[in-house]
């Protein structure tokens, strides 16, 4: 169950990147990807490897996720905003 919240929490922090210019690399998709990989892969270290059972899910477990969110998104974004410069389509 806490699989699912992570998850969840890394779809609701990409719908926010809509109003941010898409200089993400792989574009709006790979801002998806970042920020649900990012989100789960936050909450399984912080959950020392294991995932949270129905039992165990509570409010916590879905802010476990958010700061795992916004680094795979900063990453993305600065990976993305390289690429570009490297081809000259931003100053």
């Amino acid at each position: 169950m806490g699989l699912l919240v992570w998850v969840m929490v890394g779809l609701a922090i990409w719908h926010g990147t809509v109003w941010l210019p898409d200089y993400f690399y792989g574009g709006i998709v790979g801002a998806f990807v970042a920020a649900v990989i990012g989100s789960v892969a936050f909450g399984l270290i912080l959950n020392l490897g294991s995932i949270p059972g129905q039992s165990d899910t509570h409010l916590l477990t879905g802010v476990e996720a958010i700061p795992g969110a916004v680094i795979g998104l900063y990453i993305m974004w600065v990976l993305g905003v390289r690429q570009l410069r490297a081809e000259g389509r931003l100053a």
